[in-house]
């Protein structure tokens, strides 16, 4: 088993390619690693550049089209051999030479995770610095996860904690928060040096926005209702169907004391109420049947455990 496997994903990075390899064996030169370049649909000479490498550390995982970055992140993940796990940007502004301490602090002081914090970032005030310092600052408060920069790409992880976890759809942000719902408990973070682009484009826009906001909804979903959303969608389902049938109530009431109710906004707001109601019990239902099809079909646990140890006292 190799020491480190370094796991990089890259779109459109030709320019980048060579610098990057021979700052990652210059960095690593005196650790057993591999890195693992996983091509996400590239349409330039991305490919090309990592097989002149020539250098069996690197490795090549050609996607068969552009699936984003979380799945790519997790192709590598997959294909990654080593006692640690190492993510690293494959745009040269994160900085191979702050792999090693972080290889030495995880090993020292037994982290799951060592995540990188990027000092003196290098990117745009209005449109990079201000959006990502709002999405970290709501995604601590709203999930209880103490990380200063979650957009920061350059984490290490021993190879139990990220091999638990699925990323997908642009849960790649949220890293952090899905080892914690696994039980990592022991996270810390460092700062790490970060370069302006030189080369390329940037990947990133505005409309991340969005969809960071969505991903937040559903990380707090996870957070607090994974195992058990009927306690969500079953809360709704009462509260709603409880207040809909008490404005119905009234407007029965009404009806029989002569009253002419018909086409009146609160009597359909009752009714909708009440379908509402319906639903939301509905769908806790089903998504309760669906967590224990989860579960059980893959042979599941609901829980980790820590550890085992014998209660006899030792001399």
């Amino acid at each position: 088993m190799k020491k480190l496997s370094l796991v990089i994903c890259v779109f459109n990075e030709e320019p980048n390619i060579k610098p990057l390899s021979e700052q990652i064996k210059a960095a690593l030169g005196g650790i057993d690693f591999e890195a693992i370049f996983v091509d996400d649909g590239s349409t330039d000479n991305t490919r090309s550049e990592i097989l002149n490498i020539n250098d069996d550390r690197f490795i090549l995982v050609e996607l068969k089209r552009n699936y984003g970055q979380s799945s790519a992140l997790q192709a590598g993940i997959d294909q990654a051999e080593g006692e640690y796990i190492a993510l690293i940007d494959g745009d040269l502004q994160n900085d191979p030479a702050d792999i090693p301490r972080m290889l030495q602090m995880i090993e020292q002081d037994n982290w799951d995770m060592v995540a990188g914090v990027r000092a003196n970032r290098k990117d745009g005030m209005f449109l990079r610095k201000i959006p990502s310092k709002i999405a970290n600052y709501m995604i601590r408060k709203s999930t209880g996860t103490k990380m200063k920069d979650l957009g920061c790409t350059l984490k290490i992880f021993t190879r139990e904690t990220i091999k638990n976890i699925h990323i997908y759809g642009e849960l790649h942000r949220f890293i952090p928060v899905l080892i914690t719902l696994e039980g990592a408990t022991r996270i810390t973070q460092t700062d790490v040096n970060h370069r302006p682009r030189k080369f390329g484009t940037s990947k990133y826009s505005l409309n991340r926005t969005t969809k960071v906001l969505s991903d937040l909804f559903l990380m707090l979903f996870f957070k607090k209702y994974l195992q058990r959303p009927m306690h969500c969608f079953g809360g709704l389902g009462i509260i709603t169907l409880g207040i809909g049938v008490l404005i119905n109530f009234y407007m029965l009431v009404l009806k029989i004391i002569g009253h002419d109710i018909w086409g009146k906004p609160l009597l359909l707001l009752g009714i909708l109420l009440v379908m509402g109601g319906i639903q939301f019990i509905t769908t806790g239902i089903i998504a309760e049947l669906q967590m224990r099809t989860y579960f059980e079909s893959q042979q599941k646990k609901p829980y980790r455990v820590k550890r085992v140890v014998s209660a006899v006292k030792t001399e």
